[in-house]
């Protein structure tokens, strides 16, 4: 499988302040991967060193086989960038800024109106092509920011934040467009919106704190760092005998009602409870109206990595 970034114990600091430190990853072609942490954990600085922006004061970053530092301009050639804070020209209108994204990114001459037009297409542009930018929606300021990314179709996107600010319409609409570049290009999508993470990205990479703390699929990771196993059920019952009888389950940890005969019902170690549950549930006399595994969510997995991760920094420092 061919890589398309590859990330060997990248370090930066800021004067004596550690911003990120000894990163170590891979995103593979036509991957959409998101990056994923809370504000200050280092998202920026590692696409900023990426992007050719800056420089890491240790380790290598290669994008397309081609060094980020010793190689940037063929680098920059290779990508698309789309930073958290989109730099427009807002007395240009939507095609002249266009027309000199193309320009600055060695579009042929002969091919720039085409190359215009394709990205303006692909970013639902064409209708505002002639608005001034000053004028423009903050959604539609983000598509035109999306529409240079894509200019000159570079293998590899990098997108900050690329939603935030928006309202939840123009959300669905740049989420949708980020959807559709999968297997075409190579996108590595930094966001503290865990929902965004899990609706767009193919695998996650988490990291707080300048460090890596996980790295796989939003299933996998729920799957093994999701504490226990959880499953929802609905019975039909008295609601204080039911949770009193599902709570003496050896393997159950915590049952908790919510009301109207619903239980979410927590085991431990990974443990599939619900032939036990289903067993009791119709030994007892009662209505089984549903019962299903549900897996932790993406914001679950991310609270406890963080939180165990904040724990033991404290224990050490206690100890």
């Amino acid at each position: 499988m061919d890589m398309m970034i590859e990330v060997q114990d990248l370090t930066k600091y800021y004067g004596p302040t550690l911003a990120i430190s000894r990163l170590n990853f891979e995103v593979a072609a036509g991957e959409i991967v998101g990056f994923l942490g809370p504000n200050g954990a280092g998202k920026t600085t590692t696409l900023k060193i990426l992007s050719g922006f800056l420089s890491p004061s240790s380790g290598t970053a290669r994008i397309n086989g081609r060094d980020c530092v010793t190689q940037s301009l063929e680098v920059r050639q290779s990508l698309g960038y789309l930073p958290e804070t989109v730099p427009l020209y807002t007395d240009l209108t939507v095609t002249q800024f266009l027309r000199f994204a193309a320009q600055a990114k060695g579009v042929e001459a002969k091919a720039e109106t085409t190359e215009m037009h394709r990205v303006m297409d692909a970013c639902g542009l064409e209708a505002v092509q002639k608005t001034l930018i000053a004028s423009l929606s903050k959604g539609f300021r983000q598509r035109v920011g999306l529409a240079q990314a894509l200019m000159n179709n570079p293998p590899v996107l990098i997108f900050d934040e690329p939603t935030i600010g928006l309202d939840p319409s123009q959300i669905v609409e740049i989420r949708q467009l980020i959807k559709e570049l999968a297997g075409a290009h190579t996108v590595i999508l930094s966001s503290h919106i865990l929902p965004e993470v899990s609706q767009l990205c193919q695998r996650v990479i988490i990291i707080n704190r300048g460090q890596i703390v996980a790295g796989d699929t939003p299933e996998n990771l729920s799957r093994q760092l999701g504490h226990g196993s959880r499953v929802r059920l609905t019975v039909q019952g008295p609601e204080i005998e039911v949770a009193a009888a599902l709570q003496k389950i050896p393997q159950v940890q915590e049952v908790a009602g919510q009301g109207e005969g619903k239980f979410l019902v927590v085991a431990a170690n990974d443990l599939d409870v619900r032939p036990q549950l289903a067993r009791l549930v119709v030994e007892r006399g009662w209505d089984l109206l549903e019962l299903k595994a549900q897996e932790f969510t993406l914001e679950e997995v991310f609270l406890n990595l963080v939180t165990e991760e904040e724990s033991e920094e404290k224990m050490e420092e206690e100890s």
